[in-house]
């Protein structure tokens, strides 16, 4: 006989995932200082409804945490190692044997795509990647293929936005850009014959930041800004346009039909003038809303599959693009949500579940001590070494922590540095300028975080529940 409890439970899941907005999956980045425990991830996932994850690489660790969970997985090949499977098809063979095959026994990973490279004919790259991508591409498909896996997995490309324009910024106009147009007609001809969708990756909050004559409500959902009239065909917001200017190019090459994924789509809560928690709860409760209708675009009407940018924010990326760049998650470096977000796309003002089982380092930060009569070079020269190994970039123009003092400015490099490094007791020096306090110095907007306990050194929770014999294994299973 069925228990009550779990008609409850089945009740709870079919509510969860039944009310989900169709075809929503997540990016998971981990360019960060401190990871948290990948089941953690895992669990907070399904927990929010959340089934469908697109990496960045096939990192084993990530990998071993998605092993028998119901989350269809998309893995990648960094760009600086496609010359690798171009060149030798071997290597693609082996590579699709040690990241791939490995976790399908038993159903262990539902791997989907096999993503080459992410965004690599951007226009910044100048070009770099334009050799390796398609060949890289062909030979991960046959080795798929000689895996016998083809049929169910799909080798694709997550192209940026750049890779095709309109001169008169209408969609209609639209084309592939002139240096890849030859390269890119092989590549979705490629793509068309093995059905493997098109992956593109647009963001409505960088049009909005490159253009400062950008208008402004253009980039939202709720109808705000002029329309564009495209020959008839009216445009309320950017993603359409957009959208529909890569359906006109794909129409104009003899490939009206392509399957589109949206492959990140997201807006940062920091960083920027118009990076904020206010400006990206508006722009998901708009797309979450317009998903969940599946109203598509004018020139695609019907469902679109996406995948949000990104899951957590993440300390360590490169922030040449912009501060912003390490401020593009729904949810904090620790698992905690932002701001109220409804995947089914109702406006539900309910905050998602976050990630359990979080461990803390303790309650202490790393703080300016005094500055009397000092050298005030050789204090900048201790920040701006603070700041080149830690995040800094909240404290921008425009950004959480701009309005801070100067000393508290400085408190705040010094205690990114001393949490990235795990509360060392030595990163909190800075030439006996800083000093390691238990008063919390966050100051309106601006938190002073305390790091978690990176999931790669959590010896100690072992240490609180077992005995000292486990600990030494532990120790010596990530020395060997």
């Amino acid at each position: 006989m069925v228990q009550p409890m779990t008609i409850i439970w089945v009740c709870i899941i079919l509510f969860i995932s039944c009310n989900l907005a169709d075809g929503i999956g997540v990016n998971w980045g981990t360019i960060m200082s401190q990871r948290l425990p990948g089941k953690s991830v895992t669990g907070m996932l399904l927990s929010n409804g959340l089934n469908k994850v697109k990496l960045f690489d096939a990192d084993p660790y990530t990998m071993r945490a998605l092993r028998r969970e119901k989350i269809e997985v998309m893995i990648a090949i960094p760009n600086q190692e496609m010359s690798r499977f171009s060149d030798d098809y071997d290597n693609a063979k082996q590579w699709v044997k040690e990241n791939v095959t490995a976790y399908l026994k038993d159903g262990d990973v539902n791997i989907k795509y096999v993503a080459i490279g992410n965004e690599p004919f951007l226009e910044g790259y100048n070009g770099t990647y334009l050799k390796p991508t398609f060949p890289a591409l062909q030979n991960i498909q046959k080795a798929l293929d000689h895996a016998g896996i083809g049929d169910k997995i799909k080798a694709t490309i997550p192209f940026n936005a750049d890779v095709y324009t309109s001169p008169s910024n209408k969609p209609s106009d639209g084309t592939f850009r002139d240096d890849v147009k030859d390269l890119m007609i092989q590549i979705v001809k490629f793509l068309r014959s093995n059905n493997a969708p098109f992956i593109v990756n647009i963001y409505p909050f960088l049009s909005l930041y490159e253009n400062p004559n950008f208008p402004f409500d253009f980039a939202f959902f709720d109808g705000g800004g002029t329309p564009l009239n495209d020959n008839g065909t009216i445009y309320t917001n950017v993603f359409d346009a957009n959208y529909d200017t890569l359906v006109w190019s794909l129409n104009k090459i003899g490939v009206p039909d392509m399957n589109i994924i949206v492959g990140e789509i997201g807006w940062p809560t920091d960083g920027n003038i118009h990076a904020n928690i206010k400006n990206a709860k508006r722009f998901y409760d708009g797309i979450l809303k317009k998903l969940a209708t599946n109203e598509g675009t004018p020139l695609r009407p019907g469902p679109i599959e996406v995948y949000v940018f990104s899951l957590f924010d993440e300390n360590m990326k490169s922030i040449l693009p912009g501060n912003f760049e390490r401020h593009w998650g729904i949810f904090k470096y620790d698992g905690t949500p932002k701001f109220p977000m409804d995947f089914s796309g109702k406006g539900n003002e309910t905050l998602l579940s976050p990630a359990r089982g979080i461990e803390y380092l303790p309650l202490q930060w790393c703080a300016l001590d005094k500055l009397v009569d000092v050298n005030m070079s050789l204090v900048e020269e201790t920040v701006n070494f603070a700041c080149k190994y830690a995040d800094c970039s909240t404290l921008g123009n425009g950004s959480s922590c701009n309005n801070l003092d100067m000393d508290g400015k400085i408190s705040y490099a010094y205690n990114m540095y001393f949490q990235m490094q795990g509360q060392a007791a030595h990163s909190c020096n800075f030439e006996g300028f800083g000093g390691i306090t238990t008063v919390n110095k966050s100051a309106g907007s601006c938190i002073f975080p305390v790091q978690i306990m990176s999931a790669g050194v959590r010896t100690r929770l072992v240490a609180r529940e077992g005995t000292a014999l486990l600990l030494l294994f532990m120790v010596l299973g990530l020395l060997f």
